[in-house]
């Protein structure tokens, strides 16, 4: 059968702690983080996250147990993380600048006991919850008190690493439980296989409630090597973080799309460095001018649910088009039809995904895990697959290129978007009668989203009003910059939505969307 497999043998031993506590023992004094303008040892990382475990095991931190994590981008954050895991939990990623009532649904379906927070991120924990908070410099006492080893907690690499929340199609997030055995699995084969060197120095300027971020982070420290951590401020100025790339040696960056977009815009030329590309389609011509400007670039490819990347392609100097190219170590990838059936070469079909990478499935979803993470026909019994929703080619060479989603899921400056979810939200508000949201893409490759509103009878849309809705319990990166009143929803033959027959909204539609009409 056509199927693409790498190495299925045992993945690497132990946990990314013990990894780093390795590279702790054999050069305690080198530099593990630079953060803040000041740099910290991996001794004093080492020691920083061993007090923060013990202090979250008095706490209740406990196997499986998710701990909130609510920290602007410094110092402590690489600290808290690793320190989630050597008191033996997983970390619950609280971006500070989602909604709380994002951030409430959040804490109430993960059931987080303890949330690590600072005196000036503090604000955004609901004000609901009923949790231990451990404010870092508040009660920095009670952790400074805590010896500097590492607690006498054994943790299975079964065990979750984090729960991440992503976008839901039926209204909510969905938490997506990632074990600590599918993190070092990626990140072993990120450093051996995809172009990535062993002890680089890496920007770190992704937000951690993004699971690539875990590459940024964990990567170099694996490897002996650095983290150069953007502040909240920095991570949004592409100038800045090519500042970041110029004063620190960083040899290794990874982006989406859109956001190289903004880094070439803003003068990226640094031969030196290794560039990874990924969480969107990459365009054939933005990967050609990446290749002139850069050491190498990888395409890179994967969902969530099969932890962070799965596929990689090394990216020629004159590419005509991009593939996603082959799996990563210890993974799978299948083509079927919709049978479940391997289709033929050069056929297309949805990816399937198996292998080390599998997340254990949803929080809380048992019907959704078991529609999405379904057993697999090809492997042992007992193993799964899960489905991608990815349309897909089987390229000649057993590569694989994207061609389309099967769903209305996107993805927009990397950031996965069911959209309905907005829908959803939009049709609460009191003059909404019916919604439907859509991507509109410009001549160059970016996306906008674009949300067509069947007003309620009687009413005129407030486009500045349901901004305010949605954005109470949606992310920024959900919210349409642009909004189109129209008479009502077209349909196909089928009865579905018929996208081809959305009038496009032209310059007129955005301008009444910054004026609140």
């Amino acid at each position: 059968m056509n199927a693409l497999e790498r190495d299925a043998a045992t993945p690497p031993a132990g946990l990314l702690t013990d990894l780093i506590e390795a590279r702790a023992a054999a050069a305690p004094e080198a530099v593990a983080v630079i953060a803040d303008g000041r740099a910290s040892t991996y001794r004093e990382l080492d020691h920083r996250a061993n007090r923060i475990a013990r202090r979250l095991i008095q706490l209740g931190a406990a196997a499986d147990v998710p701990i909130g994590v609510c920290l602007p981008r410094g110092r402590d954050l690489l600290p808290a993380l690793l320190g989630v895991w050597k008191a033996g939990a997983a970390y619950l990623p609280l971006d500070t600048a989602l909604p709380v009532q994002r951030l409430e649904y959040m804490l109430a379906d993960s059931g987080a006991p303890v949330v690590i927070c600072s005196s000036r991120s503090s604000e955004r924990i609901p004000p609901g919850y009923r949790g231990a908070v451990l404010a870092l410099d508040d009660d920095g006492a009670d952790v400074e008190a805590q010896p500097p080893v590492a607690p006498d907690r054994h943790t299975d690499p079964e065990q979750l690493a984090y729960l991440m929340y992503t976008s839901g199609s039926t209204g909510t997030p969905k938490g997506v439980m990632v074990r600590q055995r599918a993190l070092v699995n990626l990140v072993s084969s990120i450093l051996d296989d995809a172009g990535a060197g062993h002890g680089g120095t890496w920007l770190a300027s992704t937000s951690v409630s993004f699971d690539i971020s875990g590459v940024e982070m964990y990567a170099p420290l694996a490897s002996g090597g650095r983290v150069v951590l953007a502040s909240d401020a920095e991570a949004k100025d592409p100038t800045a973080l090519l500042r970041l790339m110029d004063a620190h040696g960083v040899t290794d960056v990874q982006a989406t799309p859109s956001g190289w977009r903004l880094l070439l815009a803003c003068g990226f030329d640094r031969p030196a460095v290794r560039v990874l590309v990924g969480g969107e389609a990459l365009p054939a011509k933005l990967a050609a001018e990446l290749r002139r400007r850069a050491a190498k670039v990888t395409n890179v490819y994967g969902p969530t649910e099969t932890t962070i990347w799965s596929m990689f392609w090394g990216v020629p100097e004159e590419p005509d088009r991009v593939l996603l190219g082959r799996p990563l170590a210890r993974t799978q990838a299948y083509v079927l039809d919709p049978t479940g059936r391997p289709v033929p070469d050069d056929g297309t079909g949805e990816l399937y995904l198996g292998g080390e990478g599998l997340a254990r499935g949803y929080a809380n979803r048992p019907g959704l895990t078991a529609e999405r993470f379904v057993p697999n026909p090809f492997g042992a019994p007992g193993t799964r697959l899960y489905r991608t929703g990815d349309l897909v080619r089987q390229a000649s060479g057993y590569t694989i290129e994207f061609m389309s989603r099967i769903d209305d899921q996107v993805k927009i400056r990397g950031y996965r978007i069911e959209l309905g979810e907005i829908q959803a939200r939009l049709i609460e508000h009191s003059d909404v009668r019916d919604a439907v949201v859509t991507v509109r893409s410009s001549e160059d490759g970016d996306k906008r989203l674009v949300a067509y509103l069947v007003p309620t009878p009687g009413r005129r849309p407030d486009v500045a009003d349901i901004r305010a809705h949605l954005a109470a319990t949606l992310p920024d990166y959900m919210i349409p910059p642009t909004f189109m009143a129209i008479g009502r929803i077209p349909l196909n033959t089928s009865g579905k939505t018929d996208y081809r027959a959305l009038p496009d909204p032209g310059r007129r539609a955005r301008r009444p969307a910054g004026t609140g009409r």
